[in-house]
């Protein structure tokens, strides 16, 4: 059985001033592509990975738009998070 997912995560930092979004490719629970809102480029952990990443960081509309999934993505949602992240006790 194969199995490959994409994982999506927003982490805050003091609320919204520091937000950081992070974007992991996963296959047989093993990531091999990661876009990371503070390097803010793709970054490959295998061969298949490295090719993918190179193919991506190439494409400036696709690093555009990943860049801005902080504002897109994060911190839209953020009132949406909050319970879950911020007000547990």
């Amino acid at each position: 059985v194969f199995q490959e997912m994409t994982r999506k995560e927003c982490h805050f930092i003091n609320g919204t001033e520091k937000v950081r979004f992070v974007e992991s490719y996963i296959y047989n629970r093993q990531t091999y592509v990661m876009f990371d809102s503070d390097v803010g480029h793709y970054v490959g952990f295998t061969p298949y990975g490295e090719f993918n990443a190179k193919r991506h960081n190439s494409d400036p509309e696709l690093m555009e738009y990943k860049r801005a999934a902080v504002d897109r993505y994060c911190r839209h949602n953020y009132e949406v998070f909050r319970p879950f992240s911020v007000e547990r006790r």
